[in-house]
């Protein structure tokens, strides 16, 4: 058994409280994922929040949380949160990779679609988890009790994909013009979801002119870029699925189908815990499509904060006891051209020569090649050779694209597979571990890169802004750091300052049902959420 983090002991005595503790275990684990909802976020707009987002924190605060890998995206980041483990572990290495052995002509993967079905790509795909390698909490509660029921329902289909695993009982995840489902789950449509569908029909009827709450205005400042501005509300026309995406309407509809799940399921009611998860996806588009510190963004979280408060009071409504865990996939940074007027010198758009095809086509001149040499989407993250390379050739142009990444000025490291394979995996502190260790917990070999690229603070790897104009991904901090606060009614809080990971996640909510976990199957501890005598992590 991994040891526990006996936080809770220490909050109580530094705070000289004595508690009466509740000892009714949870019927109901309830996981929410904030996309794009970073630490920096939660602590700029804490004084703001007065509905859900504000009662959670009477419990456990974590305010220094950590996607601890270096491939800060949706899916890896989601992949960690209901597993207890890193992406190394759950093979879940980025939104996309590449694999050069497909059949197909589309060589990048998307994290959760099947590649062997026939005439499907990586953008026009069936879902699937066969690329989660690790188990879930839901399969772990299933495999204990097979009366256990997990649901999941998100605004993207790898979030409730990711959090939910292998073994859902109801699935719901938007599809571009509606809420869908697995393809083998044959089933008929639950009336909560048939609502949804409806209410996002009779939303792309009409125009949207969304309102700024007062709180926000002071956030409203115009940036130009790309020949648009961002900074203020912006009307939404009718039929614009797309813009759907990037607003309070799109986690409300979300929010309104797990509050209907909680009642057309009875969660809670049955003869084992249930599991429900829940993946609120409007933040991360909402920091795409305009940055992280507007007043789009105000508005976004404080709809947040609403919807959370709509969730916890259907909760309460079941007089279902229920424990709540709230975290994010990953964090965000803001646009570069609103960094620059806020004095931040380096935040720039990165290079179009650091893209694999322009990097590789440099390299094909130089070797006197006709085909390509690097294989890859982004400037940074895994970056492949070229699987017909011949075989003499192959370390001479790895080497080559190492020097030309690495000399770069807005490149602050490149690493090999090898150099990364020969790191151990870190046990330290999770906010000391060094850039290496970072991506040590990121790699899968065969799936990861041949060269692994880490771009410098603040360097935006979108080279052209006209569509997203800002994103995440990076090693560092601003998209590493996110909350993670645990609910339970009934039980003092306390805030606890220290980096913990959200691989923690799930041993503790297996503690809190019950549920052993071996702690040789995951890279998470349990944490010990109770302030007084007790420790929620014995059961393990």
């Amino acid at each position: 058994m991994k040891q526990a983090l006996c936080i809770g002991a220490f909050a109580a005595l530094a705070s000289g409280t004595a508690l009466a503790q509740t000892t009714t275990a949870p019927k109901m684990i309830v996981a929410i994922s904030v996309d794009q909802f970073s630490a920096d976020l939660f602590a700029e707009y804490r004084p703001m929040f007065h509905e859900g987002l504000r009662r959670i924190q009477a419990g456990a605060v974590f305010p220094s949380g950590y996607q601890s890998h270096s491939a800060t995206e949706t899916c890896p980041g989601h992949s960690t949160i209901l597993t207890g483990s890193h992406p190394a572990r759950t093979g879940i290495i980025a939104n996309d990779w590449f694999d050069q052995s497909l059949a197909r002509a589309d060589k990048r993967v998307y994290c959760t679609e099947d590649p062997g079905v026939a005439g499907s790509s990586s953008s026009n795909y069936t879902v699937s988890a066969q690329f989660l390698l690790a188990k879930t909490l839901g399969d772990r509660m299933k495999a204990a009790n097979p009366q256990s029921r997990v649901v999941a329902v998100a605004g993207k289909d790898r979030a409730a994909v990711m959090m939910g695993g292998h073994n859902i009982d109801d699935v719901w995840f938007w599809g571009g013009k509606s809420f869908v489902t697995l393809t083998d789950h044959d089933r008929p449509v639950p009336a909560t979801v048939a609502d949804a569908n409806k209410a996002v029909a009779a939303l792309m009827t009409k125009r949207y002119s969304p309102m700024l709450p007062d709180a926000c205005r002071s956030r409203a400042a115009q940036v130009p870029v790309a020949g648009k501005t961002v900074g203020g509300l912006h009307d939404r026309e009718a039929g614009d699925f797309s813009g759907l995406r990037a607003s309070l309407e799109f986690d409300r509809v979300v929010t309104d189908m797990a509050i209907g799940m909680i009642r057309e399921r009875k969660l809670g009611t049955g003869p084992a815990p249930d599991l429900l998860a829940i993946g609120l996806s409007a933040t991360d588009y909402v920091g795409h499509a305009f940055g992280t510190e507007g007043a789009e963004m105000c508005a976004q979280v404080l709809g947040v904060d609403e919807n959370v408060g709509r969730i916890l009071k259907a909760l309460d409504e079941t007089h279902v006891p229920y424990a709540l865990v709230l975290t994010a996939d990953h964090g965000g940074h803001d646009l570069p051209e609103r960094n620059q007027q806020r004095a931040i010198p380096d935040a720039v758009r990165v290079d179009p020569g650091l893209a694999p095809s322009a990097m590789g086509k440099a390299l094909a001149g130089e070797f006197h090649l006709n085909s390509a040499v690097l294989v890859g989407a982004s400037p940074f993250g895994d970056i492949y050779l070229a699987r017909d390379l011949a075989d003499d050739v192959r370390p001479k142009i790895l080497e080559a694209a190492r020097a030309g990444y690495a000399t770069h000025p807005q490149v602050a490291a490149v690493f090999t597979a090898a150099e990364i394979l020969a790191t151990p995996v870190p046990v330290g502190p999770v906010d000391e571990w060094t850039l290496k260790e970072r991506f040590r917990v990121n790699f899968v070999p065969g799936r990861s890169g041949d060269l692994l690229v880490a771009l410098k603070p603040h360097v935006t790897p979108i080279a052209d802004p006209r569509g997203y104009v800002a994103t995440h991904g990076s090693p560092w901090n601003y998209d590493r750091r996110v909350p993670i606060v645990f609910y339970r009614p009934g039980h003092e809080g306390f805030e606890q300052p220290l980096p913990i990971e959200t691989v923690d996640i799930m041993p503790t909510l297996a503690a809190l049902i019950g549920l052993g976990v071996p702690a040789n199957e995951i890279d998470g501890r349990c944490l010990d959420l109770e302030p007084g005598p007790a420790d929620s992590c014995k059961v393990q």
